[in-house]
């Protein structure tokens, strides 16, 4: 709910990191749960990572746990995905969405701007 802005992406070579920032204008941004999604051309969305806004649980996607972390500020309603020890194959465009619940499968109708992340090897 509300709109939602991605920034942070950028060019790494492999091994190297990134912090994606996912920034909310709604006050009770807090209160939902926040999914990462990314797309590569030709394929569907596939789920990253969430953060719960019911009690701040995470999940993430077995190709990423380990490397990645997602947090939330809430003072600055904003939801963060740390991405470390970064691979060619992480390579996308990264889309945060706000929901009721943690969800996993990409059925929304609106993904906003993403951004872009390009690791090379």
């Amino acid at each position: 709910q509300g709109q939602l802005v991605e920034s942070g992406g950028g060019l790494v070579q492999a091994g190297g990191s990134l912090r994606l920032s996912c920034a909310a204008s709604d006050r009770t941004f807090g209160s939902y749960a926040v999914m990462w999604f990314r797309q590569n051309p030709g394929k569907e969305h596939e789920f990253v990572a969430a953060i719960s806004g019911s009690d701040g649980s995470t999940y993430y996607a077995d190709s990423v746990k380990g490397r990645f972390t997602v947090s939330r500020d809430s003072a600055k309603n904003t939801v963060y995905l740390q991405m470390n020890s970064l691979k060619p194959v992480d390579t996308a465009v990264y889309y945060c969405v706000a929901d009721h619940k943690v969800v996993v499968r990409p059925e929304y109708d609106y993904w906003g701007q993403g951004t872009q992340v390009t690791v090379s090897s």
